[in-house]
């Protein structure tokens, strides 16, 4: 038995913990973007992917579809049919009445 070894049997076993992290890739992450760090009160597709805490467009897209689906997004009719926008539900402008 080597010094290595003898020195291992007196130590403790390492502690398995694993620290959960909420997805990168999930709706209430991009709802916490918007909420806090997203100037507007509306957000396009493009400012998703492009500013955004996602880059893949389609990933973006998935997200935005799924919390129109939960109702934190509602979508807006845009100037052009291939534009997506939605207002964010529950932020104000931050002007006052």
């Amino acid at each position: 038995m080597s010094l290595f070894d003898r020195l291992a049997q007196s130590r403790p076993a390492p502690a398995e913990t694993q620290i959960k992290r909420p997805r990168a890739n999930s709706p209430p992450m991009l709802l916490s973007w918007l909420r806090n760090h997203w100037p507007g009160t509306t957000v396009s597709a493009r400012d998703l992917y492009w500013r955004g805490p996602i880059r893949d467009r389609k990933i973006a897209l998935e997200l935005a579809d799924a919390l129109v689906a939960q109702g934190w997004l509602v979508p807006l009719k845009t100037f052009r049919h291939d534009r997506l926008e939605w207002r964010i539900v529950g932020k104000s402008d931050g002007k006052a009445a």
